[in-house]
């Protein structure tokens, strides 16, 4: 055999070789076992007694997005109902600007337009009820946020019961699967953003489900639902 076909033979065999360690391995019965996808190191966690292996992560394409629809993704909260009273006359609103500012005292910041009839109300009577509906309530949450309740009597209107609170003298709504009691905790940004700062003094949650349906608003009518519960508590040094 020549050198050339001695070259030929091992180059044979070595494409032979590279195309076996290429295919599944296979157990004792013959069948072939899955191959893992590639993994990467992730020193950041394995430095803190993490996981130190993770999947290579996705890189989604990007596009430019107008700054004033930021909302969309950022928004944090749940839509809610927000129910008032004030000389004699209940009122409900549906809101989804808000979000937790503290964790004791338990203060809720929101934006009321000075456009809506809750407005002068919510800052007359300085109390509120913050109430969490779930999709069950999904046409009544659009039609309360549709209409004025300068014209109409929205509880009366779209059959919702109205309950005394124990802390303020806005109603609960008890259709709705939480209801936190709030009394205005500081004003200061009322007048220049229409912004209020509550503290929630009393807080009613159903006892179940635990992880309700939300409704959360994306714009243009179209709203995102709360979806599957997942837990990473095992990497959290202090779970709030």
């Amino acid at each position: 055999m020549t050198k050339a076909d001695k070259a030929a033979d091992s180059g044979k065999a070595d494409s032979t070789a590279k195309r076996q360690s290429r295919r599944p391995a296979a157990d004792q019965s013959g069948r072939s076992l899955k191959r893992t996808e590639p993994a990467t190191l992730d020193a950041g966690n394995s430095a803190h007694g993490g996981p130190a292996i993770k999947r290579r992560l996705s890189k989604p394409r990007k596009r430019d997005f107008p700054v004033s629809q930021a909302r969309r993704y950022l928004e944090p909260g749940p839509i809610v109902l927000v129910s008032s009273h004030w000389q004699g006359h209940h009122n409900i609103m549906t809101m989804g600007w808000h979000c937790i500012l503290e964790f004791a005292p338990s203060l809720f910041g929101c934006l009321i337009s000075s456009g809506n009839h809750s407005f002068d109300m919510i800052r007359n009577s300085g109390e509120c009820v913050i109430n969490l509906p779930t999709t069950a309530l999904t046409d009544i949450v659009c039609r309360i946020g549709n209409c004025s309740g300068s014209a109409v009597d929205k509880f009366a209107e779209f059959g919702l019961t109205a309950s005394p609170a124990e802390r303020v003298s806005a109603p609960i709504i008890e259709q709705c699967h939480a209801a936190f009691e709030c009394k205005l905790h500081d004003d200061v940004l009322v007048e220049k953003y229409n912004y209020f700062i509550f503290e929630i003094v009393k807080a009613h949650v159903a006892v179940r489900p635990a992880h309700p349906e939300t409704l959360h608003y994306t714009g243009d009518g179209v709203f995102m639902v709360a979806g599957n519960v997942i837990s990473r508590r095992s990497l959290f040094t202090k779970v709030l």
